[in-house]
């Protein structure tokens, strides 16, 4: 997962293409506009896939989510104000964290290795039993 700074990047690149596609879409499917004092021949008519509401509707979605997105992103950047102290109390919360899962993986690591160990012993002994049977039945075959 990234971190928030890059999530907050990658949210203000998602808005961007966001606006870029509702002025594609705006662009494609708007009518031309009649200017005064300006005469031009020849007609162009826009492409014509769905209702423009139904554009506007969603991008106006689009735009509002990410721009919300932004906003919680922002908010839960740290603060300027937050003491040294403050981080140093929350990075050794942390290290004591970090040494307590790396207990508890040390201890599911013994206990992997211990089954393992049983597990390979049984294979062990089933293997031996086959070899046992394939000695004993080899003399009665011939």
């Amino acid at each position: 997962m990234a971190d928030r700074l890059t999530q907050l990047q990658d949210t203000v690149n998602q808005q961007a293409e966001h606006f870029c596609n509702a002025i594609g879409v705006i662009q494609q499917t708007s009518y031309p506009s009649k200017f005064a004092n300006f005469d031009r021949t020849g007609s162009q008519t826009p492409i014509q896939n769905s209702p423009q509401e139904d554009y506007a509707q969603l991008f106006a979605q689009l735009i509002a989510r990410c721009a919300k997105d932004i906003d919680t992103l922002i908010e839960s950047l740290p603060n300027e104000d937050s003491s040294i102290e403050l981080q140093n109390s929350s990075l050794k919360r942390l290290e004591v964290e970090n040494q307590e899962a790396a207990e508890q993986l040390e201890q599911v690591v013994q206990k992997g290795e211990l089954l393992l160990e049983k597990i390979q012993n049984a294979l062990g002994d089933i293997a031996q039993a086959q070899l046992d049977m394939q000695i004993t039945l080899k003399p009665s075959l011939q």
